[in-house]
Formats: structure tokens, sequence, C-alpha cells
């Protein structure tokens, strides 16, 4: 272990404390040097850009590896939409890779629970965006085998609350990752949760409520509060999402209107 490393990670730690501060200093006090490890030194000072990247990273690995397990095994299927987050979105390098994936396997085996490092990382990020997104790839990981296992559900019901999210992204989600091959009324419900309105609004209310949904996922909004660019893709998928949703609402409507005619 780098003494360099090693005083650089009790620092963070000593800042940021709780689960988050520790799995920053068990990372970074093993192997001081990579390109995510330089940027962590940025959070000592305070969440700038790089510190909200790092922050983000080594939160997203440690509820991930949470996630993961909850279920009580850890799948090929799972695995592979980690490495490939890792590789196509996040285009680590291969060094960062093996960090991140350290990151990983310490939080499998550490003493905190998902809630703990959701709790935290609301505190630390005011950016909603951001918290959905972790959301969002922790509903990836437990739907990528095919089945939403009672644990995994259980947490995905339970922690928008920690997250500081609304508990209708839940249905969002579930209608997002789910079959999407009818429009249903329960498909419908969930999106007009992806947009955070109800079915009695009117068109014009609709569209306001798409308006302000898709403001909050502009590109440039949230660079401006430490997004960094490499995380933009989820960014855009969420924009999808919320396209999706009120695209489908506004067919739907306009054939309820044809259908009563």
């Amino acid at each position: 272990m780098s003494w360099l490393g090693a005083g650089i990670g009790a620092g963070i730690g000593l800042m940021f404390g709780g689960p988050i501060g520790a799995a920053l200093g068990a990372w970074i006090g093993s192997s001081f040097g990579s390109g995510l490890q330089r940027a962590a030194g940025a959070a000592v000072a305070g969440l700038n850009r790089e510190g909200a990247q790092t922050v983000f990273i080594v939160t997203v690995f440690s509820m991930l590896a949470k996630m993961a397990k909850a279920d009580g095994l850890v799948s090929k299927a799972e695995v592979n939409l980690i490495e490939d987050f890792m590789q196509n979105n996040l285009r680590l390098s291969a060094e960062d890779r093996a960090q991140a994936i350290k990151i990983f396997q310490n939080a499998k085996t550490d003493a905190y629970s998902i809630y703990d490092y959701a709790r935290q990382y609301r505190q630390l990020v005011r950016n909603e965006a951001m918290r959905e997104m972790v959301y969002r790839l922790l509903f990836a990981v437990a739907c990528a085998d095919g089945e939403l296992h009672a644990a995994e559900e259980e947490i995905l019901r339970r922690i928008p609350e920690d997250l500081g999210l609304h508990s209708s992204i839940f249905s969002a989600m579930q209608g997002e990752f789910g079959h999407r091959a009818s429009v249903s009324a329960q498909s419908l419900k969930q999106h007009y949760d992806v947009l955070g309105c109800t079915p009695d609004v009117s068109d014009r209310e609709l569209k306001l409520a798409y308006r302000r949904k898709a403001a909050e996922f502009h590109p440039d909004k949230l660079a401006a509060k430490g997004l960094p660019e490499e995380f933009m893709r989820h960014a855009e998928d969420q924009m999808k999402s919320i396209t999706l949703a009120y695209e489908t609402i506004v067919e739907a409507r306009k054939r309820k209107a044809g259908a009563s005619a």
C-alpha cells in the first residue's frame, strides 16, 4: 500500500465518512495512481466536476454490487451488463476497469447496506438527474437476467425514498424495462409516472409536464451541475424514456378521441 495513497484515502474518508468515505479510502489506499484515483483528489477539496465523477463511480459500483448479490447470486447476465457499462458507457481504460471491479468486489462484503450508500449519495449530490441515473442502473442490473426477483424488487421499491426520488419512479422504470408490446391502462399509468403527472391532466398540462421533465435532462444543464461527459449517454436514455412516454400518451389520447367521435 502506498503511503501517499493511504493518506489521500484517509483524508477523503474523514471528509465524507460513512459508506462512500470508507469505499473511497479503501479504493485509493489500495493502489494509488490510475486516472480515476487521481480524480478522487478533487473530492478532498469539494464536489467539483471531477469530485462528482469520482463519487458517482464509487457509489454506482458499490450499489451495483449490493443489487447484484440481492438474490444470492451474481449472474453472468449481470456481470455482462456491468462490463458493458464500463466499456461502452463510461469508456474506462483497462486499468480503471480493474479499479472499478475492485470497488465492486469490496462492496460485496463491506458492512454497509445499499440503503446506506443511497442515503449518503442523496446528501452529497443535489442533482436529482444524477440520482435517477443511479436508480436506472440498479433497475437495469436487477432485470439483466430476465427476471425481477423478490429481493431485488423490494430494494427497487424501497430505495427511491433513500435516494430522494418519488416513489412513482419504480412503476416508470418497470414500464421501461418491461414488455411494451401493448399499451394497457397499467402501462399508460407507468408512462404518466415517467412524466410525473396523472391521467386526468389536460393536454396542455401534459405538454408542460413533458417540457419540465425534458429540461431536467438537457445536456447543458447536466454538464453545468457536474455530470461528466462520459455519463451523457444515460441522460440520453432518460430523454428517450421521457419522449416515449409523452408520445405514447398523446397517441393513446388521439385514438380515444377518434373512437368516441
